[in-house]
């Protein structure tokens, strides 16, 4: 399976360009960093690539066919801010199965704990919250994951937990993933591929 994007521009109405003519393409069980320094619109690509915006121009493809916007898409992304991206009202085991229900193997395996099923986010840590965001996209119909800077809000240790934990479920499950970092270090440990945003992006 291949994701692709295709000459993808994007602006807000006649604002000015945030991506221009950007290219690029993520196979099945590769680990691909996109790098670039802030401003570069990594996370608007981020969203376009999972399909959440749409480009003003250019296309994403998957397997040669337009990203389908009904139904669960086989592109989830995981955003930087954990509390941004739940319900601060639901339980956690509300909002763990909102997409689908894991099994309990999963939850083993990215360290969650039954106690944290019953409390709402407000009682949890970021790194906590951070394990139930990852859980809930690993639906068996996600075949690639999208991080946007995952760990940068996450102390050194749960960091380096995160990226293992993450590294053994694409490798496990022949998952495409892209790390979207300004931290080359981070994608030269995790990646098999960096490709830097400033050089593709036609600007």
């Amino acid at each position: 399976m291949l994701l692709e994007a295709k000459n993808i521009s994007f602006r807000y109405r006649k604002g000015p360009w945030i991506l221009k003519d950007v290219t690029l393409s993520v196979g099945e069980g590769e680990r691909v960093g996109l790098v670039g320094p802030s401003g570069y619109g990594k996370s608007t690509l981020s969203k376009i690539l999972a399909g959440y915006i749409k480009p003003t121009s250019g296309e994403v493809l998957l397997d040669g066919r337009e990203l389908q916007e009904e139904g669960h898409s086989p592109v989830q992304l995981i955003y930087q801010h954990p509390e941004k991206a739940i319900n601060p009202l639901w339980r956690m085991k509300d909002i763990l199965n909102e997409g689908w229900v894991p099994d309990q193997l999963t939850l083993d395996s990215i360290g969650i704990e039954q106690g944290w099923l019953e409390r709402c986010p407000g009682e949890l840590s970021g790194g906590e919250m951070q394990r139930f965001c990852i859980a809930r996209v690993l639906g068996p119909k996600t075949r690639f994951l999208i991080a946007d800077e995952m760990s940068t809000m996450l102390d050194v240790i749960t960091q380096a937990q995160i990226w293992e934990l993450m590294v053994r479920i694409i490798e496990d499950r022949r998952m495409g993933l892209i790390v979207v970092t300004h931290n080359k270090a981070l994608a030269e440990k995790v990646c098999t591929r960096i490709i830097s945003l400033p050089e593709l992006n036609k600007l």
